[in-house]
């Protein structure tokens, strides 16, 4: 039983594998991939514009719009940045939790 509390102490002391810490670091990952993901779609809508321009200026109309997909997307990618931000901020705002000891 002694080793077994030894280990434990040595996980908690340990600050890569503390759990705040982990938390955190998750969090900012999938915001820049939630961020990256809202690039891409700005600039998938931005294409899709320019190229409905460059039909429409030759009379070729394509009926499948898949702006309102990306508009879709878009919205609630940014409704999730806004939580996963939320969470961050929460998180930071509080101390993080202290390993005591005894």
């Amino acid at each position: 039983m002694g080793n077994a509390a030894a280990d434990n102490v040595a996980v908690c002391s340990d600050e890569g594998n503390d759990p705040y810490n982990l938390i955190v670091a998750d969090l900012v990952a999938l915001i820049g991939h939630v961020q990256s993901s809202l690039r891409l779609i700005e600039s998938a809508i931005a294409r899709e514009a320019l190229l409905a321009e460059h039909d429409a200026a030759n009379n070729i109309f394509i009926l499948d719009d898949v702006t309102p997909r990306y508009m879709a997307a878009s919205t609630t990618l940014r409704a999730c940045d806004a939580g996963l931000g939320a969470a961050l901020d929460r998180l930071l705002d509080s101390e993080a939790p202290t390993h005591i000891l005894n």
